[in-house]
């Protein structure tokens, strides 16, 4: 999204002291700023790490997410989840965040087995 461009633009000008920002420059300054190749920051991946090692890929409410963060609710949904949810990284449910297959497969981490158990009654019920 523009508004994490625009302030990952500014933190690395802030690297550069005011010179040209050219990508050697630019790749210098996100390895330091720890931004991953999807442009994931350290705040990112621990939300998504919580929920695979925590809870098993999901579903996680946003509060209990929220408050592992030690981050108030509303800066988890407007400033952690958008881009994790436009980039397919995670799903939000009506029972909660889940962790997507990418998700997976960019953490590095393998999910869980599935449980071959299905729910004794349906949501609906």
């Amino acid at each position: 999204p523009p508004s994490i461009a625009g302030r990952l633009l500014r933190r690395v000008r802030d690297f550069t002291d005011g010179k040209t920002v050219d990508r050697a420059a630019a790749d210098k300054a996100l390895n330091r700023l720890e931004v991953d190749t999807l442009g994931l920051d350290a705040m990112d991946r621990r939300y998504l790490m919580m929920i695979a090692d925590i809870y098993r890929g999901g579903p996680v409410g946003v509060e209990t997410l929220a408050a592992g963060l030690s981050e108030p609710r509303d800066t988890v949904e407007e400033v952690v989840e958008p881009y994790l949810i436009q980039t397919g990284l995670v799903a939000r449910t009506a029972r909660g965040r889940m962790l997507n297959p990418a998700a997976w497969k960019h953490l590095g981490v393998t999910p869980p087995a599935t449980s071959l158990q299905l729910p004794l009654l349906d949501d609906d019920a």
